[in-house]
């Protein structure tokens, strides 16, 4: 019996040991493996290839275990390379920060791919999306790697036409070719995608697939597909009849973006009846929401936002039960909100935004206990915040994380009520009518991250309840009315804060000068606070500061050199309108900023030197002094990026150097009202982008420079009291055709004026004013086309427009004699359209041509040697405003329909030669008699009477007051008088005298026979 037993307890034993003895051998070697010495030679020579700007790859170094690099994965048997996981970290989400942007870009992977990659035999999964490969095309030998089941290259910048070599990689499940925007990836045809029976999800959104017109049956070729994203990939528009698309399997379609304008949405898509996601937003589709859709019950996701859908909502949409995600925004939808809309009880997002909704909200929307996202913003619900809110406080209060309700005519005033709602992420009133104090219950919202309640009426104090607000990182409260003082005590707990956006209030900011801020913050707009008179030092605190706009704020303070230094991070800054004085420290280069304003302030001394990257730079309004050829000169070989520059108002002097060759992106150029003197440099000729040359009241000399003509661009030049001399360059006419504005005030040029100016025919204003030019005034001056015509300028403010700043950073402006004194225009500079060619010495008559100009404001002709008469047909010049035509020999008489110029308030015919009487308006008669004086007028407003002082009167019958309404014609009055004195001198003789009688009657026989011949 122990002889039987003992075999049974050897394998009973063995079986007990073998395993762990095994488990023990196959653990030991396992941690002894190491990647295939090919593989990671494979993998150096691929990286090899590759620029790493942050040394993301340090890790593969050659004597290194592929398989513990960084992005590598291997089997856990065979250690062969399976995985490669080469995307950097992009960041995600509704605001990211520069921050993360900057490292994101930093961590890009470039260069060229390595065939060695072929060497990875066993490779399954190859991830290079959001890198940059930018300069080059998706290689074909990735068409090699068969083993591949997921290749993702979206977003890596690839260009040019995806390689058909893609279609042999029959194992693919997954494959995204998204594109970097902009369609710099395309495809001639989509028949190599048949080569991937596998394929579940393709994604080839933003890539050019206007020649793919078989793009229909993607879901016909390939039967596995799942999830199918082409957005915006210029798609051709549905041909009826579009062929029949079989396919039961596809779960997702995207289409958005394709802009399918002048269609409905094609009928095959109703057949896909198990989606559960569809997107055909931005796709201009037009008519009611097809009632189709209602029998894709499936559908969970359902974005036809940004269409042309100008119909209701249809009732059948609310049975969809399933909808999680609902986006009809930035349609054309009317009517109401259905209180139907309870059904939608899955509902996670609804957006509705953007449509032409109104009515009130139904209560029911309040008990979708699933609602997450209520975005209604852009419609008309013109309904009170708290019925609004009352409607919302159902079981959905304690969940909703998004309420954006902004533009939408709200009104009323908010109450504690909005309390209840305390798990709120983002929410927006922006743009309402909702007026009255701000309530303590916003200190209940400590989910906030988003806070829009700008453009509004709210009023009081902000309450310190909103210093509660832990999480939250944007705060927008601009335009509204709120007033009083704010201490450092509101921003106690606002640790998590990144913008703040309060301009347009009247509140005060009290904080010690040592205060030290528990934010971080990266843009600030503070723009009509009061935070003086002494600079905020806290703000040198702000060490990821990207835009600053203190400006309206009352400081009449020094700016701290730390501040200055802080100020190198900035993309915006603006201190203008303040008190602020001393100097900019010139080193180093501190002004690096995109966009400077430091206009209308104290600064001294001299212009500080700005980088490359400056975009806009407004210094205008200073006491800046001395020369500015170490600005101009800085880096003189260095491209500079500036394109508005203002200088104006300012106490420079000297010569403008000749360094403006890298001064090439210029479109603004204003030096005015300063002491600049010499010739304008020839360099100038590299301006070729100039719209803007302002150089104004200086003592510039010389002739302007034909190098002038390389500015073709020039919409304004405003060359004005200076000391510029010679004749009126005729080549302005043909090379600067866009000029709206052309200033000559107040120079030496002598000489005709050219006819070529008339050639400009977009010109708005012409000032010749205060030169030595005679002859002629042109009869083509009726080519000035702007101002014959209502049309107004868009070009002159255009350029002044900042991307990415929302609006204009300055207007142009210019000095204007109009109505008998020098204004200034600026908001409304694009209005105006006048002629001034006063204190010349032109002769010849006013050409009636002048009279076409029918939309012409203001003409002013004085102090010159003109004859003749005034144009019959000034009457016609509608708009007219300003006529000045005094201190010239002008002759006969004002004609009749001057009366007609209804705007007219300022004329000036004083000194001239004209005779007779005033016409009757209400604007010549109610104008100041000096208008007149210096003429042989009479007439109302002077008190020459038309009958006195040798007047010829005027022959019309003038109603009188004094007389009833008929005015005595004494003209007539002394005919009839001598007709009755002259026959009762003869006949009363006669009649009186018998011999006289006798006497005249044989004369009258006499006469008679001697006529007769007898």
């Amino acid at each position: 019996m122990e002889a039987s037993f003992r075999p049974v307890s050897f394998l009973f034993l063995a079986f007990l040991f073998l395993p762990n003895f095994f488990f023990f051998f196959f653990c030991t070697g396992l941690s002894e493996l190491r990647c295939i010495d090919t593989e990671r030679q494979a993998l150096l020579n691929f990286k090899q290839h590759l620029i790493d700007s942050s040394n993301r790859l340090s890790s593969w170094t050659a004597h290194g275990d592929c398989c513990q690099w960084e992005g590598v994965v291997c089997h856990n048997v065979t250690a062969h390379v399976q995985q490669l996981h080469l995307r950097p970290f992009y960041p995600e989400g509704d605001f990211v920060t520069h921050e993360q942007y900057e490292a994101y870009e930093r961590s890009m992977f470039g260069g060229k791919l390595n065939p060695s990659l072929l060497d990875l035999k066993h490779l399954n999964y190859f991830d290079l999306s959001f890198n940059n490969f930018s300069a080059s095309p998706i290689p074909s030998f990735l068409g090699s790697m068969k083993s591949l089941t997921s290749l993702n290259l979206s977003n890596a910048r690839f260009v040019g036409l995806i390689p058909h070599q893609l279609g042999n990689l029959s194992n693919l499940i997954y494959l995204n070719l998204e594109g970097y925007y902009f369609n710099d990836l395309y495809v001639n045809n989509l028949e190599w995608l048949s080569g991937l029976p596998l394929l579940q999800h393709l994604d080839m959104s933003y890539v050019n697939l206007s020649k793919a017109s078989d793009w229909i049956q993607l879901t016909n070729t390939l039967p596995s597909l799942l999830d199918l994203r082409l957005h915006y990939c210029r798609l051709r528009p549905f041909i009826p009849p579009t062929p029949t698309v079989n396919s039961s399997s596809l779960l997702t379609l995207d289409l958005s973006e394709n802009y399918f304008e002048n269609t409905s949405i094609p009928s095959w898509i109703f057949g896909l009846r198990n989606l559960v996601s569809l997107d055909l937003s931005y796709n201009y589709f037009q008519g009611p929401i097809p009632v189709d859709l209602q029998n894709m019950t499936s559908l969970s996701h359902l974005d036809l936002s940004n269409n042309y859908f100008n119909s209701s909502i249809p009732n059948w949409l609310y049975s969809l039960s399933r909808l999680e995600f609902l986006n009809l925004g930035y349609n054309n939808l009317q009517g109401t909100i259905s209180s139907a809309i309870r059904n939608l009880t899955s509902a996670i997002s609804i957006n509705l935004s953007e449509n032409e909704l109104e009515g009130k909200l139904p209560r029911s929307l309040g008990n979708l206990c699933n609602l997450r996202e209520i975005i209604l913003s852009s419609n008309k619900w013109s309904q009170e915040i708290s019925e609004i809110l009352e409607s919302l406080s159902g079981c959905l209060s304690d969940r909703l994380e998004i309420l954006y309700l902004s533009n939408s005519q709200i009104h009323g005033h908010l109450t504690d009520d909005l309390g209840v709602f305390k798990n709120l992420v983002h929410l927006s009133f922006y743009n309402n009518s909702i007026s009255g104090p701000l309530p303590v219950s916003f200190g209940n919202l400590q989910s906030l991250t988003y806070l829009d309640l700008s453009s509004n009426q709210f009023n009081g104090t902000l309450p310190q309840s909103l210093g509660q607000l832990s999480k939250l990182e944007n705060f927008y409260i601009y335009s509204n009315m709120l007033k009083g003082v704010v201490s450092e005590v509101y921003f106690a707990n606002l640790t998590s804060l990144r913008n703040l956006f309060a301009f347009g209030n009247q509140l005060t900011l009290k904080a010690s000068q040592n205060w030290i801020p528990p934010f971080q913050l990266e843009s600030l707009s503070l723009q009509s606070w009061n935070l003086g008179p002494k600079f905020p030092q806290w703000l040198c605190s702000q060490r990821r500061m990207l835009s600053l706009d203190i400006s309206y704020t009352q400081i009449s303070d020094m700016a701290p050199p730390s501040f200055w230094n802080l100020s190198s991070q900035f993309q915006y800054l603006n201190l203008s309108h303040n008190l602020i004085n001393g100097e900019i420290p010139n080193s180093p280069v501190i002004l690096s900023a995109s966009t400077i304003d430091l206009s209308s302030n104290h600064f001294k001394g001299l212009l500080p030197c700005i980088s490359s990257n400056v975009y806009v730079l407004d210094l205008s309004n200073n006491s800046f002094s001395r020369s500015i050829s170490h600005f101009f000169c800085f880096r003189v070989n260095e491209p500079k990026n500036i394109g508005h520059l203002n200088l104006e108002k300012n106490l420079l002097s000297g010569i403008i150097p000749d360094c403006l060759m890298n001064w090439n992106n210029l479109v603004v150029l204003n030096l005015g009202n300063n002491n600049f003197s010499g010739n304008i440099p020839a360099s100038i000729a590299s301006l070729t982008n100039l719209n803007s040359l302002h150089l104004y009241n200086n003592t510039f000399s010389g002739k302007l420079p034909s190098s002038l003509k390389n500015c073709k661009e020039l919409v304004i030049i405003d060359v004005a009291e200076n000391r510029f001399a010679g004749n009126i360059p005729s080549w302005i006419g043909h090379r600067c055709t866009s000029l709206v504005v052309l200033s000559l005030r107040s120079n030496y040029f002598h000489g005709h004026i050219p006819k070529e100016l008339c050639a400009l025919t977009s010109l708005q204003i012409l000032d010749l004013s205060h030169n030595k030019l005679f002859g002629n005034i042109p009869r083509c001056v009726k080519n000035f086309r702007a101002m014959a015509t209502n049309n107004i300028s868009n070009d002159l403010n255009s350029y002044h427009y900042i991307p990415g700043y929302g609006s204009y950073l300055s207007l142009e402006s210019a000095l204007l004699v109009i109505k008998g004194s020098i204004r200034e225009y600026s908001t409304i500079l694009q209005l105006v359209k006048s002629i001034d060619f006063s204190k010349n010495n032109l002769s010849g008559e006013i050409p009636k041509e002048v009279t076409s100009l029918q939309e012409l404001q203001s003409l002013n002709l004085s102090c010159n040697l003109l004859i003749g008469s005034i144009p019959k047909n000034i009457g016609t010049m509608r708009s007219m405003e300003s006529i000045d035509f005094s201190l010239n020999q002008l002759s006969g008489q004002i004609p009749s329909s001057m009366s007609n110029l209804t705007f007219l308030n300022h004329l000036n015919l004083s000194n001239n030669k004209l005779t007779w009487k005033i016409p009757l308006s209400t604007q010549l008669q109610s104008l100041n008699p000096s208008s007149f004086v210096g003429n042989k007028l009479c007439g109302p407003p002077l008190t020459v009477n038309c009958t006195t002082n040798g007047v010829k009167p005027n022959n019309e019958n003038i109603r009188s007051k004094a007389t009833g309404g008929l005015e005595v014609d004494w003209f007539y009055v002394s005919m009839a008088l001598g007709f009755v004195v002259g026959f009762w001198s003869v006949c009363g003789t006669l009649l009186l005298n018998k011999q006289w009688r006798i006497m005249y009657f044989q004369f009258l026989d006499h006469m008679g026979y001697k006529l007769m011949g007898v």
